[in-house]
C-alpha cells in the first residue's frame, strides 16, 4: 500500500484528486489488486494498462478526474457503466457507503474479473449486460460514470439522473478520441460541461457504438 499512497501524493500534489473523502478512497483502494498479474508491477504508473478481453484499467489520473467532477457522497446511490477490473467500483463504494453502486459489464469473463476483485464490497452489485441502456429499476441515481466512449450523450441516461445528478462520459464519433462531458440534471434543465479531451474503448450496446 505504500506505493499506492505514493501514487495518489502525486495525484493530490498535481491538483487532480482535492476531495478529502475521495483522497481516502484513493488511499484505501489499492490499484495493484485490480491489474492482472502480468502488470502488477506498473500498477502504480499513471497510464491505463491492459486486463482481461482487449480491456483497460483507466489511468489513475482519469479515475480521479471522473470520480472528482461527479461529487459521490455517502449514501448516493451510484451507476457505473463499465465495471472492468472493478477498480472506479470500488473507489466509489468507498466514498458513497453505506450507499449502493451498481456497475454493468458486457463482457462475461469481465463481470466475473470484477466480481472476484470487488467481494469484499457489500455495498456494490455487478451486472453482465448492456449498460448503455443504464439500470432504469434502480434509478434514479445521483451518480453516473461511464468508462466507455460513446458516440453521443445517451437521453436514456439522462432521464435515470436524480435531480441536482451527475453523469459523466466520454463522447466522440471517432471510437477512440473523444471529448469528457460532465451532464448535471438541474431544475431548469441539463447542463454540459465538456472537461477536455480522452481516449477510451467504445461504448457497445443499444445507445452506443454498435459491435460488428
Amino acid at each position: 500500500m505504500e506505493e499506492n499512497k505514493k501514487m495518489v501524493s502525486k495525484l493530490i500534489a498535481r491538483g487532480v484528486l482535492r476531495t478529502e473523502s475521495i483522497i481516502k478512497a484513493f488511499e484505501n483502494v489499492d490499484r495493484k489488486d485490480f491489474c492482472v498479474d502480468e502488470h502488477k508491477e506498473l500498477a502504480y504508473i499513471d497510464r491505463p494498462l491492459p486486463i482481461l478481453a482487449e480491456q483497460t484499467i483507466s489511468q489513475p489520473t482519469t479515475v480521479a478526474l471522473m470520480t472528482e467532477a461527479i461529487r459521490p457522497s455517502k449514501g448516493d446511490n451510484v451507476l457505473e457503466i463499465g465495471a472492468g477490473s472493478g477498480y472506479q467500483a470500488a473507489i466509489l463504494a468507498e466514498i458513497v457507503k453505506p450507499g449502493k453502486v451498481y456497475t454493468i459489464e458486457r463482457i462475461e469473463e469481465l463481470a466475473k474479473f470484477a466480481e472476484n476483485n470487488l467481494k469484499e464490497y457489500t455495498n456494490v452489485e455487478i451486472i453482465h449486460g448492456d449498460g448503455s441502456k443504464g439500470l432504469e429499476e434502480k434509478a434514479p441515481f445521483d451518480c453516473i460514470i461511464v468508462t466507455a466512449g460513446a458516440p453521443k450523450v445517451p437521453e436514456v441516461l439522462k432521464k435515470q439522473l436524480n435531480v441536482n445528478g451527475r453523469l459523466i462520459l466520454p463522447v466522440g464519433k471517432n471510437t477512440y478520441t473523444q471529448r469528457m462531458k460532465l451532464i448535471i440534471n438541474k431544475k431548469e434543465g441539463f447542463e454540459e460541461i465538456d472537461l477536455g479531451s480522452f481516449a477510451f474503448v467504445p461504448l457497445i450496446g443499444k445507445h452506443g457504438f454498435k459491435n460488428n
